[in-house]
Parts: structure tokens; sequence; C-alpha cells
């Protein structure tokens, strides 16, 4: 099985809460988490890397939807909806849906960071 790279940013809430619950789901280690935040060589822009979900899948950079198929492919609970998501229509929708979900993270990171302020 291949291994995948995914760069997150470890100062959103909202990246944390997500790739910590992709850690657990990891049980066989086929995935490298990385913080684009922390003082690390990155392969693109970090300005870019930190702005969209990106990872690394045979070589090839992966950003977005196709980014998350990526890492589910590597999880094998979530490797069903990886695997659909090679079809391009469904690649689509779920890239319409995170351009989506990119216009409102700003306030869900608010949201988010105010709790674990007040917990």
């Amino acid at each position: 099985m291949t291994r995948v790279t995914v760069w997150h940013d470890g100062n959103c809430p909202l990246c944390r809460r997500e790739i910590a619950w992709m850690r657990r789901l990891d049980r066989r280690g086929r995935i490298d988490f990385v913080d684009a935040t922390g003082p690390i060589a990155c392969p693109i822009d970090r300005a870019a890397l930190l702005a969209r979900f990106h990872a690394m899948e045979d070589g090839r950079m992966l950003s977005g939807a196709a980014a998350f198929a990526a890492m589910w492919r590597a999880i094998p609970l979530l490797r069903p909806v990886g695997l659909l998501a090679r079809y391009r229509p469904v690649l689509f929708l779920m890239e319409r849906a995170y351009v989506h979900f990119l216009k409102n993270r700003p306030r869900l990171q608010r949201w988010l960071a105010g709790r674990e302020a007040r917990s």
C-alpha cells in the first residue's frame, strides 16, 4: 500500500482535530503527518500549502478534495470513500463542497478556538 504525506495547519484548531482523528484511524502508520507551520522545508510555497489541504501520493502533490481522498485511501475504514473519489464526477462534487468549506473555515476556526479557550 502507498504511503501518503499530509501537510496540515498546526495553528488551526479545526485542522488539529481533524488530524488527531486521522492519526487515530491510521493504525497501520501509512500516513506521514507534517505540520506546515513548523520549521520544515515546504515542497511548495508555505502560504499555498496552508491555504488548502495538501497531500503527496505516489510522488504527486494533490490539494483540496483530491488530497483528502488520497489520505482516506491510506486508511482502511475510509478507503472506499477515497476510491470513489477517483471518479471525476464524485471528485468534482467533493471539490465543490471543499471550496464551500474553505469560505466558511475562518468563522469555524474562530468558533472552535473560542470553545477551546473556554474549556
